[in-house]
């Protein structure tokens, strides 16, 4: 079975590599010219973790990452802390792994260097005109015609392949809110002497500021050498601009009157990128015969949650397991000989194997989407009696069931964060053969 995967992200590599680990022959289309991430820190919460333990490089991603031993959120005004949440060795006891931040570099880099390593072919420079659901065929803007079983659009919020599989264009929506995002050295915060910037820095924690229409996320990366600055308030791009360069003072102004150690570490922003904050509408479908979508591409959130990247690895992750299943099960129909599996049998299957993919995603993926948009309104509530409400029963809450006061969050976070992925997959899929054995 040869599984054709459009676009080398985290989501595409996971699924490269989920894939490889099931003997299935993968190639990935990049139609940049150099397989590369931008952005800065990202956080992998458990869940991710977990699956990235199971397509075996959680040790090299703890190599390059750090575990979170602390969430602490603030208030905008003055800093003082709503909420300290433990993590460390509870999240760990907890979940069974624990809770990482990483430059996105680095993650993307352990995910490319294992696809190569476990057999994957990477194409750079090749971008995606159209495709052919007959073969199924992927067509080059240079011509070229690549033929396999199965095509995966791993290729972001702007998805090509999502066009195909919706039978239409489907641009994103403005969500009304847009991010700053900047990393600096350590050595740029040390030179600014301050006692409570030193203090953030010796700690491997998140910090967010909560305040009215805006929210802001600090945590290291690389061990603490660099750090990451997120800035989240109201849109004021012009409709349709995805990226700009950042005016500097206005993100400053943007954050006047905030606490003063937050503003110290904005002083030290030389540059930033601007970035409108966009989703989509749930889409009707993820699949169209041999062709399906994951990450980005069907199920966009908002970075609210953490949980973007990781429920595309978890994307990746059962579709490599389904078609695995699907190989064995092809095997043993046909008998040893694995070239009596042939493509018409394997075309026959795969459109209802991918639809059993969509069935077990698309109902765990719209909570998250719906989750973060809850906790966007939950960020940014302004002064009043409904946000002292809000810091309060914050104060009581923990995402393990050990810290967590009011019992409920920690309950909620299990659903999300402790999940049998492998198990759901399987399931699943000796369920469908059962239906097959009894036609």
């Amino acid at each position: 079975m040869k599984v054709i995967i459009v676009g080398a992200g985290l989501g595409g590599l996971a699924c490269a590599i989920a894939c490889r680990r099931e003997n299935l022959d993968v190639v990935v289309l990049e139609r940049s010219a150099e397989a590369r991430e931008v952005g800065a820190g990202i956080q992998i919460p458990p869940n991710g973790a977990r699956i990235l333990q199971q397509l075996g490089v959680l040790e090299q991603l703890l190599e390059v990452g750090s575990i979170v031993q602390h969430v602490d959120f603030r208030r905008y005004d003055d800093g003082r802390v709503l909420r300290s949440m433990p993590f460390g060795d509870g999240i760990a006891e907890e979940f069974g792994v624990p809770w990482i931040i990483i430059h996105r570099v680095d993650f993307h880099r352990v995910l490319l260097d294992e696809t190569t390593r476990l057999g994957g072919e990477i194409r750079l420079d090749a971008e995606v005109a159209d495709i052919d659901s007959e073969g199924p065929e992927v067509l080059l803007a240079g011509g070229e015609r690549i033929a396999g079983d199965v095509i995966i659009g791993a290729d972001g919020l702007y998805s090509r392949v999502r066009d195909f599989v919706l039978g239409a264009p489907l641009k994103p929506e403005e969500t009304g809110d847009l991010a700053y995002r900047a990393t600096f050295k350590k050595e740029q915060l040390e030179r600014l002497n301050d006692p409570k910037v030193d203090e953030l820095c010796q700690k491997m924690a998140i910090t967010s500021w909560l305040g009215p229409d805006k929210h802001s996320i600090f945590y290291p990366v690389r061990g603490g050498m660099e750090f990451n600055l997120v800035l989240i308030r109201p849109d004021n791009l012009e409709k349709g601009t995805r990226r700009v360069q950042g005016d500097v003072e206005e993100m400053r102004g943007s954050y006047a009157g905030w606490d003063e150690t937050l503003e110290k570490l904005i002083s030290c922003v030389p540059s930033v990128t601007k970035w409108q904050l966009t989703t989509l509408p749930e889409l009707p479908t993820w699949v169209k015969g041999c062709v399906t979508l994951l990450g980005d591409a069907c199920h966009p959130t908002l970075p609210y949650q953490a949980q973007g990247a990781a429920m595309a690895v978890e994307d990746g992750f059962a579709i490599g397991k389904l078609l695995g299943l699907t190989n064995e099960h092809l095997q043993d129909a046909h008998g040893s000989d694995a070239t009596l599996s042939t493509r018409e049998t394997a075309q026959s299957i795969i459109p209802a194997v991918l639809k059993i993919y969509e069935h077990i995603r698309k109902a765990r993926t719209s909570r998250s989407v719906r989750t973060a948009m809850m906790n966007r309104r939950l960020f940014h509530i302004s002064d009043g009696i409904v946000q002292t409400v809000r810091d309060f029963l914050l104060s009581y809450m923990g995402v393990t069931r050990q810290s967590d006061w009011s019992w409920l969050f920690s309950w909620r976070m299990r659903q999300m964060l402790y999940h049998d992925l492998l198990g759901d997959c399987e399931r699943a899929f000796d369920e469908y053969r059962r239906g097959l054995s009894q036609q």
